[in-house]
């Protein structure tokens, strides 16, 4: 059932709501989107459990990493968004996990070899040669990323036809992971359906995930939005399609 109140009302609720952290609490109830099979969260909690030292990388507001249920003796998380990180130390703080604050697309600030295990779920952008660097050999990378295509629904929705994705393509994923020295060992794929049930919860998430749409603004994107609200009301949900791989690699 779609909200009754305006698209107004619904837009400004959520342009004032927090988006610190990498939780999705806040569409509980307006948004739902489907769980790729593998199960991210477990597939970590059981490499953790074998690790002695671990690095998260992109650790948002440390959110999966947390479920940990047996961490390894060394345990370091990295966050680039500012917000994120006293986040990130709330809720890894538990586990003795250290969080460093790190520069966008910054190397990073670990010696050769430092760790036998580094994950990273939705990175913003892998630097493969330093994922390598960083892994002792025989170590294992193990990643969660957001494939090609994701949410394109959502974002022609608001900023018209797009080109076909240039980026995000788990081919080249792999290709660059074994360019940097690592041996990929499984890729698996899943396409989910997310479905948005108001156009506040489509504002929270456009605020939250910024790559949807780049630069996205409530008053630069009104009339988008607008539509898209007269849409959801006339049609029921707006749904699009989210694509994610699951990738893990070795170093040998």
């Amino acid at each position: 059932m779609t909200d009754a109140r305006t698209a107004d009302e619904l837009i400004a609720e959520a342009a004032a709501a927090p988006v610190d952290g990498w939780g999705f609490e806040w569409l509980a109830g307006r948004a739902t989107e489907e769980r790729p099979p593998w199960g991210y969260a477990r597939l970590v909690g059981e490499r953790m459990a074998r690790a002695h030292a671990a690095l998260d990388v992109d650790t948002g507001g440390g959110e999966v990493l947390a479920e940990t249920p047996d961490p390894p003796k060394v345990l370091v998380a990295t966050e680039a968004w500012p917000p994120n990180v006293p986040v990130a130390r709330r809720n890894l703080r538990p586990l003795g996990a250290t969080v460093v604050a790190v520069a966008p697309d910054s190397a990073l600030p670990f010696r050769d070899d430092a760790f036998d295990l580094v994950v990273s779920r939705h990175p913003v952008r892998t630097d493969w040669a330093e994922t390598a660097r960083v892994l002792r050999p025989g170590g294992t990378y193990l990643s969660q990323q957001i494939g090609a295509g994701t949410m394109r629904e959502l974002s022609e929705a608001i900023l018209g036809p797009l080109p076909p994705p240039d980026s995000r393509h788990p081919e080249d994923a792999v290709a660059a992971a074994e360019a940097a020295g690592l041996t990929v060992v499984d890729l698996r794929r899943a396409t989910l359906r997310a479905t948005f049930h108001d156009i506040g919860a489509v504002v929270w998430f456009l605020r939250k995930v910024v790559w949807t749409v780049p630069g996205f603004t409530v008053d630069r994107h009104r009339p988008a939005l607008l539509a898209l609200h007269r849409r959801i009301t006339e049609q029921g949900p707006f749904a699009a399609q989210a694509h994610r791989f699951l990738l893990q690699a070795t170093h040998p």
